[in-house]
């Protein structure tokens, strides 16, 4: 098992990440005084072996094609896992989520009903009991087994690209959107990457989105940045200078790729 290296002392570090390791025998959790976040993004309807934590984040993308039952497909797996936190996001891949998309025979030749039930399930009593919280535009805050707080902002947006759910295609909507991030967040989950961190696709383009990238640099804050989007850029990143931060791209579905481990210390400044 192989952590993504960084350049400050084992005993300052404020994160531990785990790119490579075992599925059967995931590294073990640091203990007392850390939080092991799990990160998964990008699982299209396929169900993947997901190592225990203390919290479960996907970066959206729960459907193939959008369709009611891939998304509560993907949903039931959720309710099953055993960690004690899951917190959840929508992609442009999850079109049954996205209500500006009109009727549902606009869509995915649906009647509204189908819609309209997926879209109340994802804020049920049945997911809360399961700890499974959905965020479109929104924030959490969790509370682990050791009393550490953690607050968490979720949002699905993405730049416009062919059809898909949750995007925008102007400067005016997108800093509309990631101004409604609020500054004091600890974690946030978004299902585009910001310009320049861990998006570049197979042609060698940088597809990450530049206005919330803009928006990272005032989100001081901000230890832990997830998502997912581009598959091919799966990876981590650990910046130790200026603004201490993990960046993550989990998208699982790409070439062997796997759900990513990052272990925070609570006490991280």
């Amino acid at each position: 098992m192989v952590p993504v290296k960084s350049t400050v002392a084992a005993t300052e570090r404020f994160a531990e990440v785990y790119v490579d390791y075992e599925l059967a025998s995931p590294p073990p959790h640091p203990g007392s005084g850390w939080t092991r976040f799990v990160r998964i993004s990008d699982t299209h309807s396929r169900l993947f072996p997901v190592p225990d934590g203390d919290v479960l984040l996907h970066a959206g993308d729960l459907s193939s094609w959008g369709h009611p039952s891939q998304v509560d497909l993907t949903l039931k797996w959720l309710q099953k896992l055993g960690h004690p936190a899951k917190i959840v996001i929508g992609g442009n891949h999850d079109l049954c989520l996205d209500a500006k998309l009109g009727q549902g025979n606009q869509v995915l030749s649906l009647e509204d009903s189908s819609l309209e039930a997926i879209r109340k399930k994802l804020k049920s009593k049945e997911l809360f009991k399961a700890n499974v919280h959905y965020l479109q535009h929104e924030s959490v805050t969790i509370t682990t087994s050791e009393g550490k707080t953690w607050s968490i902002f979720g949002s699905p947006s993405a730049p416009q690209y062919a059809r898909g759910a949750f995007q925008y295609g102007s400067e005016d909507e997108a800093r509309t959107i990631y101004q409604q991030i609020p500054l004091g967040i600890d974690i946030l989950l978004t299902h585009t990457p910001p310009h320049f961190i861990l998006d570049k696709t197979r042609r060698g383009k940088n597809a990450g989105c530049p206005y919330l990238a803009a928006r990272m640099q005032d989100l001081e804050q901000c230890r832990l940045h997830v998502f997912g989007h581009i598959h091919e850029a799966w990876g981590a990143d650990i910046t130790d200078e200026g603004v201490r931060r993990v960046s993550v791209n989990a998208a699982v579905d790409y070439r062997g790729s796997r759900a990513i481990i990052v272990d925070l210390r609570n006490d991280t400044k």
